[in-house]
């Protein structure tokens, strides 16, 4: 069931352009999400309480090997979608190929853009774009001791 919130971006843009039709708050994130942690799950929960339709673009694996290296992805674009789409605070999933997700928020033009608290306002890709359309940008609270990174370095020490 949660396979139906997978979207393609020209899918995605005649949704939120109904949903906005109808009075409805669209906010957006994105990330590789590669191992799907508790930190991932607060994270998204925060960003849904932003707004009323939580867009989470993912970043393909392409895109995943040009920002964290050679040896990421560990889990395939089609699976952590789906992973991150499973998760009840997410309403919609998109895969983007671009090096940043600028392009997808220009196509769907949220009301809201949220990121984690490891990046600061002023570096959120898409945030001038969402401001200049009376937007809201949000810099979400980091939860320590939960990255995708801190977890595979963890793995590499208990084998």
């Amino acid at each position: 069931m949660f396979e139906l919130k997978l979207k393609s971006k020209n899918s995605l843009v005649k949704i939120i352009s109904s949903l906005r039709k109808r009075g409805k708050k669209v906010v957006f994130t994105n990330g590789c999400f590669d191992i799907l942690h508790y930190g991932h799950a607060k994270y998204l929960e925060a960003a849904k309480a932003k707004g009323q339709i939580l867009v989470v673009g993912i970043n393909s694996d392409v895109s995943v090997k040009k920002i964290k290296g050679k040896d990421r992805p560990l889990v395939s674009q089609n699976y952590r979608a789906k992973m991150v789409a499973a998760l009840e605070s997410v309403d919609f999933v998109v895969i983007f190929s671009e090096p940043t997700p600028l392009e997808m928020i220009k196509a769907l033009k949220p009301d809201v853009l949220v990121k984690g608290g490891d990046w600061k306002e002023k570096d959120i890709v898409g945030a001038d774009f969402v401001k200049s359309r009376k937007g809201r940008v949000y810099s979400l609270k980091f939860i320590k001791g939960f990255s995708t990174t801190g977890i595979i370095k963890k793995i590499g020490q208990t084998s």
